[in-house]
């Protein structure tokens, strides 16, 4: 396993940190690195640690309460055939919060997390040689 300090960390606030790491670790293939809920979990993929933070944990403690809920703001994850992802997140009934979208540099779409912390999806467009 990769050093903490090695990591790209992530803090998102979460309503239920156990419906959060669930979420993540089945449908997006992170892994647990620790488990604390219901005030604090992290999970990992890649070189990203996110950090889930409960109601009651220190990082949402210290968060002003005008930032407390989620925001625009969302981790981005390549993935290599997103047609294949969005129609097996679908058949597991996940919902989306954005249509397909194409540009110039390739495909994305967005879902939620179940506190409503967003989540990009992305696959590149193909580099021509």
């Amino acid at each position: 396993m990769t050093a903490p300090d090695q990591l790209a960390g992530v803090r998102y606030l979460v309503d239920d940190v156990q419906a959060a790491v669930d979420f993540y670790t089945t449908h997006l293939g992170f892994t647990v690195h620790s488990n604390a809920a219901p005030a604090f979990a992290d999970v990992i993929r890649g070189p990203l640690r996110l950090l889930l933070s409960g109601p009651t944990s220190s990082g949402a403690r210290a968060t002003p309460a005008d930032a407390a809920s989620s925001g625009r703001n969302r981790i981005h994850l390549i993935v290599s055939d997103l047609d294949a992802e969005i129609d097996r997140l679908r058949t597991a009934g996940l919902s989306f919060r954005s249509e397909l979208v194409t540009g110039p540099g390739g495909r994305q779409i967005l879902l939620a997390d179940p506190a409503g912390n967003l989540v990009e999806l992305f696959q590149p467009a193909r580099q021509q040689p």
